[in-house]
């Protein structure tokens, strides 16, 4: 695995933050799940660490306010330090943006063998950017969460195909269970009637998640369903224009911004159906959290949500912005516990059968650890995709759709 193949490789993830979110989360189980006797996580985290930072930060190291302001160049001194000094083997970079341009760029400064970059979404509508585009000769691999996603970072962003590996997120369907007992204390704590259809949302306030639809969808079915109540999970900057816009439709007695949480299972459980109203996605975890929990989703056609959400079997997939569509499909699930069941234990089983998190652990292991040997061992490029490309498991170079 490594020199001497006794210690794990130090694999150093760098992200904005660890808010509530599907990205966070996914790290947050990913981190957790890896053997640590192969991969010794560390968490480096741009802004300050978050609700799930400051949780994580108990298990593994977890380091913060290496950035402070959008353009100061000296976060590159101050991750090349940090680097060197936790002498890191690999550096996977984590969404798009300050982080995966800084923490490459300092990854090769400080000598790093490994350099990753992990996007969960389409980047839309500019996609990575020109400068994170410069840095693609210095990175070893771009990782894809989904088949459509992979094609989209060769397609769009015109990466190599060689260097575009997709590894399916997963979530550990143990811990996401419906629960009779979170249902009822969740619901006691928000104010919610025990028997009361609910509808929710668990999404960092950023302006691709699209919460003003979610309002305008919410408004919409409470026509129809008067006694309906809507979740919101998640915080963000946005928190006070959404909470303003919920008073100007008088709905704000039936939706509950809950800001963040770390018990993601309980708030689904308190939910019957879940929703997702985004403007763009790649494959987001928290809809494979809902159907975990025997929930069925309604969610706007991104990215590559179809291969999670199959319409009509395990939930809706929805027009974008389309509010007359995600309305009333919000309103036909609302009002129909018995399809609700039904989707509810399809999508269960359709999360236990494709969306394992050991696979998704074993597929990030593998690949640092193959890359590890490649660069130690000096192998010319092309023989190190050729290598790459013979995995068996969750990992592999995605050919571009013709």
């Amino acid at each position: 695995m490594n020199d001497s193949d006794t210690r794990p490789l130090n694999v150093m993830f760098v992200i904005t933050s660890m808010p509530v979110g599907g990205a966070e989360t996914l790290l947050v189980n990913l981190t957790r799940r890896f053997d640590k006797t192969r991969i010794k996580p560390m968490i480096g985290c741009l802004k300050e660490q978050g609700v799930l930072g400051d949780e994580l930060a108990n298990e593994i190291p977890v380091f913060e306010h290496l950035i402070n302001h959008k353009y100061d160049v000296a976060v590159a001194r101050r991750l090349r330090k940090l680097f060197r000094k936790n002498e890191v083997d690999a550096v996977v970079t984590v969404g798009a943006g300050d982080k995966m341009f800084w923490g490459r760029l300092s990854a090769r400064g400080a000598g790093v063998p490994v350099i990753l970059s992990a996007l969960h979404s389409t980047g839309w509508p500019d996609g990575v950017g020109r400068l994170n585009r410069m840095l693609t000769s210095i990175t070893d691999g771009f990782i894809a969460v989904a088949r459509h996603h992979a094609e989209f970072l060769v397609e769009f962003e015109k990466f190599p195909e060689g260097k575009v590996f997709m590894i399916p997120n997963g979530i550990d369907t143990l811990r996401f269970k419906a629960s009779d007992s979170s249902r009822q204390q969740w619901r006691q704590k928000v104010g919610i009637p025990e028997n009361a259809p609910t509808l929710g949302i668990v999404a960092a306030l950023r302006p691709e998640k699209n919460h003003e639809l979610f309002l305008e969808c919410a408004s919409r079915a409470l026509k129809q369903v008067p006694d309906a109540h809507f979740v919101i999970a998640g915080d963000g900057p946005g928190r006070p224009q959404l909470e303003s816009l919920a008073d100007e439709k008088s709905i704000a007695d039936n939706v509950h911004f809950l800001g963040s949480v770390s018990d993601i299972p309980g708030v689904l459980s308190m939910l019957d159906v879940f929703a997702l109203t985004s403007h763009n996605e790649a494959s987001p975890v928290s809809i494979l959290e809902a159907l975990s929990c025997n929930r069925p989703v309604v969610a706007t056609d991104v990215g590559s949500i179809k291969e999670s959400v199959l319409h009509g079997a395990t939930g809706y997939l929805c027009e974008p912005g389309n509010a007359e569509d995600v309305s009333s499909r919000w309103i036909e699930l609302l009002t129909d516990p018995d399809l609700r069941e039904q989707m509810g234990r399809k999508g269960r089983a359709h999360v236990v059968d494709n969306s394992s998190l050991d696979s998704m652990t074993d597929g990030y292991t593998e690949l640092i650890e193959s890359l590890y040997r490649q660069k130690k061992s000096t192998c010319r490029r092309s023989s190190f995709s050729n290598s790459i490309a013979t995995w068996a498991g969750s990992v592999f170079p995605v050919t571009s759709a013709n």
